[in-house]
C-alpha cells in the first residue's frame, strides 16, 4: 500500500489515523538523526492536521474538529508528555508514518496515543517503529483558563479511533 507520495505506508489498523508528516533538514542534530525534542514537533504537527478544523480549501480527516485559537475563544494545552525512543530517526524524502489514536477521552480531555513509523519498508528491517508517545490535552476557555467539556461532535468523532493506551517498556 502507498500513499499519495508513493511512499509505502504501514498496514491500516482498524481505528487509527495515519497522518503523513515530512522532516525538514533541520530536524536533525549533529548526530544525523532526528534531533528529540524535534520529535514532540513532529507529534505536534501530526495533531494539528489531525484535529483542528481545516481552512477553506483544506482537507482534514474526519477527527478535525476542533476549533481552537484564541480568536475562537477555546484553547487545547498540554497537560502531560511522555515519548520512549525507541531507534534514531535518519533523514529520508518520505514522510514518516505518525499512527494516532485515544488512549482515552475524558470530560474535558483526550489522552492522544502515537507511533511513529519508517515510511519505507526495508528487506533487513521491515517497518522500523522510532518512537511511541503519549500527550494528554485539555480544553481550555480562552477568557477564563478553566477547562471546557467535550461537545457531542468531538467525542463522535473520535469514538472510532478509541484503543488501548500505549504501555511503556519501562514500567513493571
Amino acid at each position: 500500500m502507498t500513499d499519495a507520495d508513493g511512499a509505502a505506508t504501514a498496514p491500516q489498523r482498524s481505528g487509527r489515523l495515519h497522518i503523513p508528516i515530512h522532516l525538514r533538514w533541520g530536524d536533525l542534530d549533529a548526530f544525523n538523526h532526528v534531533n528529540n525534542t524535534s520529535m514532540l514537533k513532529l507529534l505536534e504537527e501530526a495533531r494539528v492536521r489531525a484535529f483542528w478544523v481545516p481552512a477553506p480549501g483544506e482537507t482534514a480527516p474526519p477527527t478535525a474538529v476542533l476549533d481552537s485559537s484564541i480568536f475562537s475563544g477555546v484553547l487545547t494545552l498540554i497537560a502531560r508528555q511522555e515519548i520512549e525512543y525507541l531507534a534514531p530517526v535518519p533523514y529520508q524524502r518520505h514522510p514518516l508514518d505518525v499512527q494516532m489514536w485515544f488512549g482515552k477521552i475524558g470530560g474535558s480531555s483526550i489522552e492522544v496515543c502515537y507511533e511513529v513509523y519508517s515510511p519505507v519498508e526495508t528487506a533487513d528491517l521491515g517497518r522500523q517503529l522510532y518512537a511511541r508517545a503519549t500527550t494528554v490535552i485539555v480544553k481550555v476557555d480562552a477568557a477564563t483558563g478553566r477547562p471546557l467539556r467535550l461537545t457531542a461532535d468531538e467525542r463522535a468523532a473520535w469514538a472510532p479511533y478509541v484503543g488501548e493506551p500505549i504501555s511503556y517498556g519501562y514500567r513493571h
